[in-house]
């Protein structure tokens, strides 16, 4: 494992929340909110209500900038995030998971504790200078962010549609 678990889980939501911004968009309503919420195990108070929706759809740019940002840009906006915020790192334990870090009460807003979450597991990447695991989809028509935890750093594409598109592509040309 290159990063822990909570960063890795942190990583990966923040780049699916990023790439739900992409048409089509897919994070348009409450339910899909939750969907995501659920998916990427994320713990604490929920409103359910619009104002919620559209303050995590708000926060789908700054992802997106801190995601594909240089080392030391990365490295300032991680740290807007953790000051506007707040964070104060405290070790959890709960879920089934051993101790982690959380930087943000339970209660907190649920964009907040994306924002906070995900700056935390930045710092991770950007410690181990490991910023190369993280870039734009290969596929020429799609700004999709690429999150590559594999051990041989070979992910290229946002997706498995980007990776087949690519391969159909590659394939026709050698067929001409």
């Amino acid at each position: 494992m290159l990063f822990t678990h909570d960063a890795e889980m942190s990583l990966k939501a923040a780049v699916a929340l990023a790439n739900s911004a992409l048409e089509p968009d897919t994070l348009t309503t409450g339910e899909d909110l939750e969907l995501f919420l659920d998916e990427y195990d994320n713990t604490g108070a929920r409103r359910g209500d619009s104002g919620e929706l559209e303050a995590v759809r708000e926060l789908r740019p700054r992802l997106r900038t801190l995601l594909t940002s240089d080392r030391d840009t990365a490295a300032t906006l991680v740290n807007e995030l953790l000051a506007e915020t707040h964070a104060l790192p405290q070790l959890a334990r709960h879920s089934g998971y051993d101790w982690h870090i959380h930087a943000v009460a339970m209660d907190a807003p649920v964009a907040t504790r994306i924002a906070v979450e995900t700056a935390m597991a930045m710092v991770d990447v950007i410690r181990a200078d490991e910023m190369s695991r993280l870039d734009v989809c290969a596929d020429p028509d799609c700004d999709g962010v690429v999150l590559d935890l594999s051990r041989n750093r070979s992910r290229r594409f946002c997706s498995t549609t980007c990776g087949n598109r690519a391969a159909v592509a590659a394939y026709r040309a050698r067929q001409r």
